[in-house]
C-alpha cells in the first residue's frame, strides 16, 4: 500500500538513520529517534519544515540524544515514547494497543510492545510502514541488552505477522554485515544471494538499504526463520545440539543470537 506521506533517512553518527516523515504541500514533519539534533535541524531548515512530533522507540542515547535540543527549538512539541522507559523527554508515554493520530497529515500509528533489545522497546506501525528502532534490522535483529530470548522471540513473531508489503524502517545501516551472517547460516539460499547483490549495488551508489519489507525479511532474515530446517541444521552443526522442528522458537533464537554475537 502506498503511504500518504514520504519517509526520508537522515544519516547520523556512523550508521544511524533518523527517520523524517513528511508530506508534499505540507510544512510539518515527524521525526523518529533523533539521536542528533543538529542533523535534524539541518534537514528541517533545508526543507523548510517545522517539527510536529517526535517518536521514540527506546531509551538509548543514539535514539534520544537530540530530543531536548529539538524541544528547545520547537517548544511544546509532543514526544511519544515507551511508558516503561519514559524519561524526562517523553511527554506522551505509550504502551501496546495505543494509537497516535498525526493530525498534520493522514497518519494513524499503532503501538506494539517489542521488548528484547531493551525492556521497554516499542514500535510504531500503520497500513504501510513499521518504525521498529533496534528490534528488527534488515537480515538481523538488535542485540539482547536487557531482555530474554523468550521476550525477543515473541517480539519478532509480532513483527513477522504484519502484512508482507509493510515497509520496515529500522534505525541502523547494518544490512550487509547482517547478510554476511545470514549467508553463513543459510549458505545455499538463492533469495539471500539476490538480496546481497541488490544491497551491495545500493551501498556502492551511496544509497540506504532501508527500507526493507516484512516480505523480504521473511525470506532472508535468519531471526525470522528460526524454525526453518536449514537454520535448525546450521545451529545443530555449529553448537553440537539437537534442536528440531518441535523446538521452542525462543530456544532456537537464543542459539542464533549467541552465534551472531560472536560472529
Amino acid at each position: 500500500m502506498t503511504a500518504p506521506y514520504q519517509v526520508t533517512a537522515i544519516k547520523a553518527f556512523n550508521d544511524n538513520y533518523i527517520w523524517a516523515i513528511h508530506q508534499d504541500q505540507n510544512d510539518k514533519c515527524v521525526i523518529v529517534d533523533p539521536g542528533s539534533a543538529n542533523k535534524v535541524l539541518e534537514f528541517l531548515t533545508n526543507n523548510k519544515l517545522s517539527l510536529d512530533a517526535i517518536l521514540i522507540t527506546h531509551h538509548h542515547h543514539d535514539h534520544v540524544g537530540g530530543v531536548n535540543a529539538l524541544q528547545a527549538h520547537f517548544p511544546n512539541t509532543p514526544v511519544y515514547g515507551p511508558s516503561k522507559e519514559a524519561r524526562d523527554t517523553v511527554t506522551h508515554p505509550l504502551t501496546e494497543g495505543e494509537v497516535i493520530d498525526i493530525t498534520a497529515f493522514e497518519m494513524t500509528l499503532k503501538v506494539l510492545d517489542v521488548p528484547g533489545h531493551t525492556l521497554g522497546h516499542i514500535a510504531y506501525f500503520d497500513e504501510s510502514s513499521l518504525f521498529c528502532g533496534d528490534t528488527l534490522f534488515s537480515a538481523g535483529c538488535g542485540r539482547m541488552f536487557e531482555g530474554t530470548p523468550k521476550m525477543f522471540s515473541n517480539s519478532l513473531t509480532k513483527l513477522a505477522a504484519l502484512p508482507i508489503d509493510t515497509f520496515v524502517y529500522c534505525a541502523h545501516e547494518y544490512t550487509l554485515s547482517n547478510l554476511n551472517f545470514a549467508q553463513a547460516v543459510s549458505p545455499n539460499s538463492i533469495e539471500l544471494k539476490q538480496y546481497i547483490a541488490s544491497c551491495e549495488e545500493k551501498r556502492s551508489s551511496g544509497l540506504p538499504t532501508i527500507p526493507s519489507s516484512i516480505g523480504i525479511e521473511l525470506s532472508v532474515n535468519p531471526f525470522l526463520r528460526v524454525n526453518k530446517p536449514e537454520v535448525i541444521e546450521s545451529l545443530n552443526n555449529k553448537f553440537a545440539i539437537h534442536l528440531n522442528a518441535q523446538s521452542n522458537l525462543d530456544q532456537n533464537f537464543k542459539w542464533l543470537r549467541q552465534w551472531k554475537d560472536s560472529f
